[in-house]
């Protein structure tokens, strides 16, 4: 599903490339959620300006809406041994049907070895069984053990933390690689512009005269793979489920029409805003996949704001954030950032776009 792209010239891949030092990616989660720095830039002005997250309350107005994606990351990773001993790796992507049971889409390490009709033996009462190959190298697995498939997957599974952290999940991730509002299970990366928000900041938030909005949309593996073509428009972008309830949208549709910005917490809200809205900005409630795929020049019509973390070079995620601040602004606001030693990626830190 390509993008709503103005007719502009196209910028190569290589345009949303940059450096940056090994020590600014953010290993860990900040002490309190609340407490990471805050990059705001205004698109109209071009300034930036230095502060912390907990601001994010003064930079919106009564009447605005802020975006939520109340997706729950689920411990997708299943550590195991083949029969040999040799260690192996599941990755579980999504259930093949639309209700959690023993067959789901996964990834498995080593590939060239778990071939269809290879098991491999995550613990006591839990083995999965390789049954098909998949597209994209995956396979089709199926969970075989004492226990309905979701409680095996969440006595067994781990936290699938993205693999630039460099590390195993701890205890602690359960909770911090979690957003304080996660309500609907289904993701493998967590939404992770929304972070930074804890209860009492979100109370301050609604107390001001903001509507906080959920919506859904449940995070694939294809968020933490680069953009390989040369060109954005050669690359296809992975499909996403997402759900938009009747008073999402009955809320979005009055703060439009009284004159309120729409702020879009990630890229991931402001894909499904853009999925949802019309040629004459009104949002749709519904249900179904979204593969949009949101680079420069692209015409939004659902987002006025956007909270974000600072994404991978060459990713899909920059790529939005472009496409919404500008190209130029974008990567000089990542040059700022590195330069003043913000915290990157998904434990990092956050930025506004005005």
């Amino acid at each position: 599903m390509s993008g709503r792209q103005t007719g502009a010239t196209e910028l190569p891949t290589a345009a949303f490339d940059y450096d940056l030092p090994p020590d600014l990616i953010a290993r860990f989660p900040a002490e309190r959620r609340d407490e990471s720095r805050l990059l705001v830039v205004d698109r109209a002005g071009g300034g930036l300006e230095d502060r912390r997250f907990a601001d994010v309350a003064s930079l919106l107005a009564p009447g605005d809406a802020l975006v939520v994606n109340d997706t729950r990351v689920f411990p997708a990773r299943l550590r195991g041994r083949k029969p040999s001993g040799a260690p192996a790796e599941i990755l579980l992507l999504r259930p093949c049907g639309p209700e959690v049971g023993d067959l789901w889409e996964a990834l498995v390490r080593p590939g060239g070895k778990l071939k269809p009709g290879r098991t491999v033996i995550v613990g006591e009462g839990l083995e999965v069984v390789i049954e098909d190959s998949a597209p994209g190298g995956g396979r089709i697995v199926r969970l075989r053990g004492d226990e309905d498939p979701w409680s095996l997957v969440q006595r067994h599974g781990e936290v699938p933390l993205p693999p630039y952290l460099g590390r195993e999940a701890e205890p602690t991730d359960r909770d911090r690689y979690q957003t304080v509002y996660a309500r609907h299970t289904g993701s493998v990366a967590a939404p992770t512009a929304g972070l930074h928000f804890t209860p009492a900041l979100l109370d301050r938030i609604r107390a001001s005269g903001v509507s906080v909005v959920p919506i859904t949309l449940h995070i694939g593996i294809g968020t933490f793979r680069p953009v390989d073509a040369p060109t954005p428009s050669e690359h296809t972008l992975h499909q996403e489920h997402y759900q938009v309830s009747e008073d999402a949208v009955r809320t979005l549709n009055s703060v439009r029409e009284d004159g309120g910005a729409v702020w879009a917490v990630g890229t991931t809200a402001a894909r499904t805003l853009e999925t949802i809205v019309d040629t004459q900005g009104h949002f749709a409630a519904g249900t179904g996949w979204t593969n949009l795929f949101i680079y420069p020049p692209f015409e939004f019509r659902a987002v006025d704001r956007l909270l974000t973390n600072f994404h991978l070079p060459r990713s899909s995620l920059l790529m939005l954030v472009a496409a919404f601040a500008g190209h130029g602004p974008t990567m000089s606001a990542y040059e700022h950032a590195a330069r003043e030693r913000y915290r990157f990626y998904s434990y990092g830190d956050s930025m506004a776009v005005l």
